[in-house]
């Protein structure tokens, strides 16, 4: 059997975690990753391509023609949206993800929530504005509650600012503009109480195979404080999703799938479905994208006992492989820089101590992002740093092999920044 070559497209943690699952797999030789992380080169069977952009799709053509590619798997949200997708199927290589078309469901929030709405998938209310004047001016005519504003375009997770009352609102309508062309176009979406999940499946364009569940912890401090963050750790399986639950998740998923083909966007690859269970038990959808989350990945795939290649495979041959778990909780914790999810420029170049000892620590996995590898020191790159992965029977067991691994590591100062709650909903249930 001649051994393949996979191209990951991502960087963080999500990518690190594909990474090393694709090479768990007895069909590959290696794989290359754009723009990878220092972390990923630990293994010799992966080379990176840091000066890459994700979006370049002739650089990223020109590679998989130089390095004769097996599979690419496009795992990052910009290279969706750009279309690198369907510049790399135009040229007959096997692609995993979306066109750039069928990721619109995640690039244009607008046209989502429109789409939603016409497909009867269960969302908020919503209006969508093009100018600060005319969504400050709906907000000033409504009785005072609480709201989502939400930039219509891709802003690295960080695009939904919840707001308390109408006074808030309008100070998130006026924020908008920081996203750039991301928030030219927004939404104003209705409240709505509950507890939110992720739920992710592998769709072949006509049906799908459900692959797990995570809770993501999105702001920046304990008990959901702060500022919304792209994760600061996450939790598999939730205990919140039943039975029940899962069947009107399966319901919408293949509602999707289905309304995606009727426009002639099939959907091959991952989708992520962000909902919300309501005090009534009805799941309603507060948003779709178009991959794997981060840090939902490096919880969800790792419970996935089958080869991970073999199974992107039969999902590109519209076959529906049986999923297999292996049953243990993970709970995975982001560490990030003090000052994230705002300016932490303070603390690049400054070393991550202990770092090499958590590298050793076989009770965990380390997932990399921003870290730069200089001889035997592990140097911050700022933002997100890395993720402490850790199974275990109960979220009990799983909590306390993380955080005894993580207390491991500092910067020294107090410049290593992460909860101390992952986990916590199931913990108190």
């Amino acid at each position: 059997m001649t051994k393949k070559t996979i191209l990951v497209i991502d960087g963080g943690g999500r990518g690190s975690t594909l990474v090393k699952k694709y090479l768990q797999s007895r069909s590959v030789k290696k794989v290359l990753a754009i723009p990878g992380n220092d972390l990923m080169l630990l293994d010799r069977s992966v080379e990176i391509f840091p000066e890459t952009k994700t979006t370049d799709s002739k650089k990223i053509l020109d590679l998989c023609k130089n390095y004769k590619v097996d599979l690419i798997d496009v795992a990052q949200d910009d290279a969706v949206a750009a279309g690198v997708a369907d510049v790399l199927i135009k040229n007959r290589f096997k692609v995993f993800g979306p066109t750039k078309a069928a990721g619109q469901i995640e690039w244009d929030k607008s046209w989502s929530k429109n789409f939603m709405i016409k497909n009867g998938i269960p969302t908020a209310k919503y209006k969508t504005f093009k100018s600060e004047k005319d969504g400050i001016s709906f907000i000033n005519k409504q009785k005072d509650s609480k709201w989502y504003i939400k930039a219509s375009g891709l802003a690295a997770g960080k695009g939904a600012i919840f707001a308390q009352n109408n006074k808030e609102a309008v100070g998130a309508i006026k924020e908008m503009k920081n996203f750039g062309s991301a928030g030219k176009t927004y939404i104003i979406e209705e409240f709505l109480d509950g507890e939110e999940f992720s739920s992710f499946a592998a769709l072949n364009g006509k049906s799908f195979v459900l692959l797990g569940h995570a809770q993501d912890h999105k702001t920046v401090f304990d008990n959901n404080k702060g500022s919304n963050t792209g994760g600061m750790g996450c939790s598999s399986p939730p205990l919140v999703i039943t039975g029940q639950i899962e069947n009107q998740i399966k319901s919408i998923i293949q509602k999707t799938a289905t309304g995606l083909l009727k426009l002639k966007r099939p959907y091959i690859g991952i989708l992520y479905l962000g909902g919300i269970i309501t005090k009534k038990n009805e799941v309603k959808v507060i948003e779709f994208n178009a991959r794997w989350g981060d840090p939902e990945a490096q919880v969800v795939i790792p419970s996935i006992k089958n080869d991970y290649y073999d199974l992107v495979c039969k999902v590109l041959e519209d076959k529906t492989p049986k999923i297999s778990k292996d049953n243990k909780y993970r709970i995975v914790v982001t560490a990030a820089a003090k000052g994230y999810p705002g300016d932490s420029s303070a603390q690049i170049g400054k070393e991550i101590k202990g770092f090499s000892k958590l590298l050793k620590n076989k009770n965990v996995r380390v997932h990399g992002t921003r870290i730069t590898v200089k001889g035997n020191k592990y140097i911050s790159g700022g933002s997100r740093l890395f993720y402490v992965e850790a199974a275990a029977k109960n979220v009990a067991q799983a909590r306390k092999i993380a955080y005894n691994a993580l207390s491991l590591v500092s910067i020294p100062g107090g410049n290593l920044h992460y909860r101390r709650d992952i986990g916590y909903r199931d913990l108190n249930r």
